[in-house]
């Protein structure tokens, strides 16, 4: 009876997190919505550009390979985020993460040769 009761108290914790996040974002944006002026002009739905009078249209087409390059290099990035605990653990972790760490990286690895193999890599 007494392991089921810290079960229930471990997810007890959890519940109450999980509410807690879900309410204070809801309840911020609620309080906002309330007490904020509503005085919608001309002046304020204008594009702010360093206190100048915009000149030039706010929406600038790029190509997409740009925001391939970005992608790719924000999963690259995120995967020196998952390898440099990893490291600096590793004497206590011992074979079995190191077999991890290596799948993990194969996979990535598979996914830039796919991204090289369609020429995503490719600048211009």
């Amino acid at each position: 009876m007494d392991a089921l009761n810290t079960y229930f108290n471990s997810y007890t914790i959890v519940g109450v997190f999980l509410v807690i996040g879900i309410l204070l974002p809801l309840v911020a944006w609620g309080i906002g919505a309330l007490v904020q002026p509503h005085e919608p002009n001309e002046e304020k739905e204008k594009t702010y550009e360093s206190g100048l009078d915009p000149f030039h249209e706010a929406t600038v087409k790029f190509h997409v390979r740009y925001y391939h390059i970005a992608i790719l290099f924000v999963i690259f990035d995120v995967e020196t985020i998952f390898l440099y605990p990893w490291a600096v653990a590793y004497d206590k972790l011992g074979l079995f993460a190191l077999i991890e760490m290596l799948i993990f990286v194969t996979l990535l690895l598979i996914g830039l040769l796919y991204a090289w193999k369609k020429k995503v890599l490719k600048w211009m």
